[in-house]
């Protein structure tokens, strides 16, 4: 409960910020990623909804989508769950090169077990900090290829079993540790606002006059 008020009073300051600043266009993201191994992987998708303040910032809402699988100890028998769930993103661009960010999102967790009846559901909240390529090709379309690294990396993340990197105990081989580094594979497609030209000297004395 906590998490979603969090992701409320976000939600109701980004909103009040829009008063405050001038918004030169919004675009619309999308995202994915597929990572997997013998073990197991997960693929996603997510869809933002971005206020383009400046040439070089851009913030907002996003929802997302996850599907996990994985084969518990290596065995044959694999267990698969989908999660969804919001947050919010901002990233600054520079140079029409590289981006960076943050990306925050509370998911709700289905995780499965050895013992198939043992279910819990839980929403995890997730804070990436994430950067990486970042072009536009002719005002049409904005792609982003980064890799995102969770600070709060919780013990029930669905993200897991989409890790890159894994660390391995040198003398047994088995993984010890995973680092909580994903990628993600975006495409922004911009939505032009139209802005009122200023009024010309004639318009204000035609003004001033009535």
């Amino acid at each position: 409960m906590r998490n979603v008020l969090i992701f409320l009073i976000f939600c109701q300051l980004a909103v009040s910020s829009l008063h405050c600043q001038l918004i030169e266009g919004f675009e619309i993201g999308i995202d994915g990623s597929v990572s997997g191994s013998n073990l197991g992987g997960a693929a996603g998708g997510g869809l933002k909804f971005g206020f383009k303040t400046t040439e070089s910032f851009i913030f907002g809402p996003s929802i997302r989508i996850n599907r996990s699988w994985s084969t518990f100890n290596g065995n044959t028998q694999t267990f698969s769950f989908t999660n969804w769930g919001g947050g919010f993103f901002a990233h600054g661009r520079y140079g029409n090169v590289v981006f960076g960010g943050v990306e925050a999102e509370v998911i709700q967790n289905k995780n499965i077990f050895v013992d198939t009846s043992a279910v819990f559901k839980k929403l995890v909240p997730t804070v990436f900090i994430c950067g990486g390529f970042s072009k536009e090709f002719k005002s049409i379309v904005r792609v982003n290829f980064g890799l995102y690294y969770d600070l709060i990396n919780g013990l029930n993340s669905p993200y897991r079993n989409a890790y890159l990197i894994s660390l391995k105990d040198p003398q047994t081989g088995q993984i010890v540790r995973r680092l909580p580094l994903i990628y993600r594979l975006t495409f922004f497609f911009p939505i032009p606002v139209k802005k009122k030209n200023a009024p010309s000297e004639e318009d204000e004395l035609q003004d001033e006059a009535y």
